[in-house]
């Protein structure tokens, strides 16, 4: 008997063995332990009450910048899908959005209330929890520009309450705790006219069609920005723009985005971030680090 047999009841899914390749933008890698779709936040939290301290637990949004290795996930997957945990409302100047719901979709309702400043989110292809988590940005802005305060569980199940000064925003990166899973945020935007707002997020939806492969089995942007320089232009200078690596590649479109072009394994993708990093640090004297997230066991 091991600990997957003796799971804690919960009124959500919980999936043994579940691929999930399906529900990450590269398409690779291989199954959860467990996979937990919990119905609410309470379910969750109780799952985290009874749910044995020595297993791991981890967080999946909708896996647009994530390589899922192929030897799995060890322990207790969580994805917070559904309405339970994508509602958005607006009041006044403020937007309250689940830590499930889309970027995208959280720009797109600031407009419809005739909020501006979230503009931004519309580039980003990923979920609240994992802006939080990461202080995403583009296009010269950030999550802590906007940000008040959020809600999270810690893995014991507890309820925590984070003001913007709590997380120690810098560049792609939070000083809360990393097991917190992120259940809402709530942000304050600057009053406009919503066709402005609007107009704005078309500009920059226009924008990444136009410069980003995102019609691909792609990650997002692979490195950060070293201080100074555009990942962009290290990985081409250094030669990686369209050059094939088992089944995966940086995007002759923009070369901070790997593709899985030639059913690449997971190993593919993880391999050709690694090789081009030692590469552009031998050839440029420039260390890239890691945006996207690396979860899992190699084969």
């Amino acid at each position: 008997m091991t600990w997957t047999d003796s799971l804690p009841s919960a009124r959500g899914k919980l999936l043994r063995d579940e691929p999930l390749g399906p529900f990450t933008w590269f398409r690779v890698g291989g199954a959860a332990d467990v996979l937990f779709i919990p119905a609410d936040s309470d379910d969750l939290a109780d799952f985290l009450k009874a749910l044995d301290p020595a297993v791991p637990v981890t967080v999946l949004g909708v896996g647009s910048n994530v390589i899922v290795r192929d030897g799995g996930v060890e322990g207790v997957v969580i994805r917070l899908a559904g309405r339970p945990f994508a509602g958005i409302t607006t009041e006044g100047d403020a937007i309250t959005a689940g830590a499930g719901a889309l970027d995208a979709m959280v720009a797109k309702a600031s407009a419809k209330a005739g909020l501006a400043g979230l503009e931004f989110y519309a580039g980003i292809p990923g979920t609240i929890g994992g802006a939080l988590t990461m202080n995403a940005g583009c296009y010269g802005a950030e999550t802590k520009d906007i940000l008040v305060s959020a809600r999270g569980l810690t893995r014991a199940g507890a309820w925590v309450d984070y003001a913007l000064a709590d997380f120690g925003y810098t560049y792609r990166h939070s000083e809360a705790p990393v097991d917190i899973i992120w259940i809402e945020a709530v942000y304050r935007g600057t009053p406009d006219v919503p066709e402005a707002v609007a107009a704005r997020i078309a500009e920059i939806t226009a924008r990444r069609e136009q410069t980003q492969p995102i019609r691909e089995k792609t990650g997002g942007s692979t490195f950060k920005n070293p201080p100074g320089h555009s990942s962009w232009k290290l990985v081409e200078a250094a030669g990686w723009r369209g050059k094939p690596f088992g089944g995966a590649k940086f995007s002759e479109l923009h070369s901070n985005f790997m593709i899985n072009f030639n059913d690449a394994t997971a190993a593919d993708i993880e391999d050709l971030g690694n090789t081009v990093r030692e590469d552009v640090q031998s050839k440029l004297n420039v260390n890239l680090e890691w945006e996207i997230k690396r979860i899992g066991r190699p084969v």
